[in-house]
């Protein structure tokens, strides 16, 4: 047996992660400069599924950085990507799809989580929905080298941790049995703490 390379597209722009809404045939390639694009039949459409451009900044491990969609997303039409914006700080934030399926509607934006950013690297930046059905994100420790804040092993902020969120409302709730919700001095939002920059998982 052999391996070889196969190219699925061409003329994408630093696109850095690829997913699909469960029984899409689609492919979602987001770019790191602020765009998210389809493949269709092994075809790049020419029209951008959502383009944020103009409220990200991009370069090194900055960007439009993740893309999930609600398990629910055929009837929810409900998308959540991960940014930094243009001072560099953390977004994560609930888009929906326009009355074109191959449309976000880049007005529908909600914020859910703005999390300040420190130095221009670890961001972190996947996001995924788990069996569970939560959300969950990943953030960096804030960057530089070695943590000199030491946001990775304090449960008191957002950085340097896996965070785990109900999303099923209009906004977010903490999950009963994430293991800081209800403790004194730590985000209940936390599911995992001492990680340095979650990129992927």
């Amino acid at each position: 047996d052999s391996i070889g390379l196969v190219q699925v597209a061409a003329g994408l722009d630093y696109p850095l992660f690829l997913t699909a809404p469960a029984g899409d045939a689609r492919l979602f390639v987001v770019e790191q400069g602020g765009r998210i694009r389809i493949i269709e039949r092994g075809l790049l459409r020419s029209a951008t599924f959502l383009d944020i451009t103009s409220a990200v900044s991009s370069g090194g491990e900055q960007g439009l950085l993740g893309l999930a969609f609600d398990p629910a997303y055929a009837t929810s039409g409900r998308l959540y990507v991960d940014y930094t914006d243009r001072n560099g700080d953390t977004h994560l934030s609930r888009f929906r799809v326009s009355s074109s399926p191959d449309l976000a509607d880049p007005a529908s934006e909600q914020v859910l989580l703005t999390v300040h950013q420190p130095y221009s690297n670890h961001n972190g930046g996947e996001v995924t929905f788990g069996p569970d059905g939560f959300l969950y994100v990943g953030l960096g420790d804030g960057g530089s080298g070695g943590d000199p804040q030491g946001h990775g092993q304090s449960a008191a902020d957002l950085l340097g941790s896996l965070l785990r969120l109900d999303v099923s409302g209009s906004g977010y709730t903490i999950p009963p049995d994430n293991p800081f919700a209800g403790t004194a001095g730590a985000r209940g939002e936390l599911w995992n703490i001492g990680l340095r920059n979650p990129w992927r998982f």
